[in-house]
């Protein structure tokens, strides 16, 4: 028996492949299905089945593709209704893979679809089991995406995982191994542990979800503190439930290149947004008026999908020569399938067409201190947890995920400082103010914490984040 973990950092998820003699399991895969048929070629075995352990909302899912490309069913737990062909488990019902077994849990409460798989091995022992968003490492998952689908409130769903976890995941043995489909940096959790796979036992000692004294208690402290969902989830989960177009067709749409001389002319026409990947660093130089920079190298899904919303935009690419499969790719995985095309010769082809340019005023921590005042106006776009940790005294707090919202109250008359923890999110913030016609403002460099290592401007006492979520 094999189990392999493949984890996406950019998207804080975690597929997993299991093989057994010659048979083989996916559960959660990824949109791009490719390196789970070399996997299955390499071992020489035949994809027996796709599991889903729900209708994911943070990213589409690659089941469609796999299904199609290998023939494996799709597998779904109790009460999901997808628009498509699919095995819909019952409670407990077991699956064989090769000599071993997986047998469905229905823990709903995340969703009411919601499934955890255990794993049984060779010798009928209990082994793992793949959580998906019920059970993550120091968290559980939140129980407020799916109240519109249920006529149920959030403190209706948080009840039902707390019954969920305490008759399906806490009785099983401590040694099982639990397998996550998220860790630290998803937004399906607030608190969850930087590593990707514990055993149970160190989760029912060290999780503050598993170790409430009552369902009272439970439903309180899972609901405290989070934050609104990112809007682009619920065209996610559509998504997944209803269907999409094959990356394959995705792809080919995209991969179109576009001359420089004709790049304007296209995008006026197709109404597409603009979306230059390239980085920070290399975007604030110079890039083609209104065009919003979400850096490739970076939490780009995510942000593209809190940024732009609508997975149905159009979107013209401006990329780093070579990358543009790779974004693409990426976007695809939050949904984003209808990119048009791409300027052929990236940014500098622009340019050597003589097309007309914008930039970004930049300036490093150090000159930052030279020129701030006690009367200068600074704009820190990290999260309130980051904020309220540490900040610039005087320092206004308006987050990224929320720019829709404040953009709107900026005076452009009064000059202001912009930034965030490392300058990703703030060139993010920068570049849609300049869209707005908003430019009385500079933006600094490596953000807070280059700002720090100055030592010369004036900030709030330390606090640590954990107690300010």
């Amino acid at each position: 028996m094999k189990i392999e973990q493949i984890y996406t950092g950019c998207l804080a998820q975690g597929a997993y492949y299991i093989v057994s003699e010659n048979e083989a399991a996916i559960i959660d895969p990824l949109r791009e299905v490719k390196p789970y048929q070399d996997r299955l070629e390499k071992d020489n075995v035949t994809l027996k089945y796709i599991f889903e352990t729900h209708f994911h909302a943070d990213f589409v899912s690659g089941h469609l593709d796999l299904s199609q490309k290998t023939g494996a069913p799709i597998v779904y737990g109790p009460t999901a209704q997808p628009a498509f062909d699919a095995i819909i488990a019952e409670d407990n019902q077991i699956f064989e893979i090769g000599k071993i077994k997986i047998k469905a849990l229905h823990t709903p409460g995340h969703t009411m679809e919601s499934t955890t798989y255990l794993l049984i091995d060779e010798n009928g022992v209990e082994t793992a089991i793949f959580t998906g968003d019920t059970l993550f490492l120091g968290d559980v998952g939140r129980p407020d995406l799916a109240q519109k689908a249920t006529n149920l409130t959030q403190e209706d769903l948080a009840g039902i995982l707390y019954d969920s976890l305490q008759t399906k995941i806490i009785p099983l043995d401590d040694s099982i191994t639990v397998y996550p489909a998220h860790g630290a940096g998803s937004a399906c959790g607030k608190n969850m542990q930087k590593e990707t796979v514990d055993i149970l036992g160190n989760q029912k000692k060290t999780n503050y979800a598993l170790n409430q004294p009552d369902k009272e208690s439970f439903i309180r402290e899972v609901l405290d503190g989070l934050t609104a969902p990112p809007k682009y989830f619920g065209m996610n989960v559509a998504m997944n439930k209803g269907g999409y177009e094959s990356l394959d067709v995705v792809m080919n749409k995209g991969l179109s290149p576009i001359a420089a001389e004709d790049f304007e002319a296209f995008a006026e026409d197709s109404g597409a947004l603009i979306l230059d990947t390239r980085s920070p660093a290399e975007f604030h130089k110079g890039f083609i008026p209104n065009s919003v920079n979400i850096g490739l190298k970076g939490d780009f899904a995510p942000w593209v999908g809190n940024m732009i919303v609508d997975v149905k935009h159009p979107i013209l690419l401006v990329t780093d020569t070579g990358s543009e499969e790779e974004v693409i790719t990426r976007l695809s995985r939050v949904g984003f399938d209808n990119v048009l095309g791409y300027l052929d010769g990236s940014f500098s082809a622009w340019k050597d067409a003589g097309k007309e340019t914008d930039e970004i005023k930049r300036i490093s921590p150090a000159e930052f201190a030279e020129q701030f005042t006690e009367n200068a106006k600074v704009i820190d776009v990290r999260k309130l947890s980051e904020y309220s940790a540490e900040h610039v005294d005087n320092a206004f707090n308006k987050p990224l995920d929320t720019i829709s919202d404040w953009v709107k109250t900026i005076d452009d008359s009064e000059h202001f400082f912009l930034h965030c923890a490392g300058g990703y999110r703030s060139m993010i913030a920068a570049s849609i103010l300049n869209s707005h016609g908003i430019r009385n403002f500079t933006e600094i460099e490596g953000g807070f914490n280059g700002i720090k290592k100055t030592e010369k401007l004036p900030t709030t006492d330390f606090v640590c984040q954990s107690k300010t979520l």
